[in-house]
C-alpha cells in the first residue's frame, strides 16, 4: 500500500525481519525508503530467524524531498528471513515505504 511506511524511532541502528512462509530463491531486493545513508541486507535460511549471515551493505545516496529507489541484484540464494539493518542514516528518522523480492 503507498498510503503506508515503516519508520524508524530515532537511533540507530535499525531492523526489521521479512518472513517467506518457506525457503525461496532470491534474485534481486529493491526498496523504497527515505533518508537511509547505511543499509545491511541480511539472510537465513534457518526454519527461525536467527543465524543470519550478510548478503550486501551499501551506502545510498541522498535524494532532497524524493524516496530513495534501490536494487540489490544479488546472486540467486536460498532464503527463509531476509534482516534489513539500517545502520545510519542522513537524519534522526527514516522511512520505509516498499520492498520488493524477485525470484521463485
Amino acid at each position: 500500500n503507498s498510503e503506508t511506511f515503516w519508520t524508524t524511532t530515532g537511533m540507530f541502528p535499525q531492523e526489521f525481519i521479512i518472513g517467506f512462509p518457506k525457503c525461496v530463491k532470491i534474485s534481486k531486493v529493491a526498496i523504497q525508503c527515505y533518508l537511509v545513508r547505511t543499509l545491511r541486507i541480511e539472510r537465513s535460511v534457518s526454519k527461525d530467524p536467527v543465524d543470519f549471515e550478510q548478503c550486501i551493505e551499501k551506502d545510498l545516496q541522498h535524494t532532497e524531498g524524493q524516496l530513495q529507489m534501490e536494487e540489490f541484484p544479488l546472486p540467486e540464494f536460498q532464503t527463509t528471513y531476509l534482516r534489513f539493518i539500517i545502520k545510519s542514516a542522513f537524519d534522526h528518522f527514516v522511512s520505509v515505504h516498499r520492498v520488493m523480492a524477485e525470484g521463485t
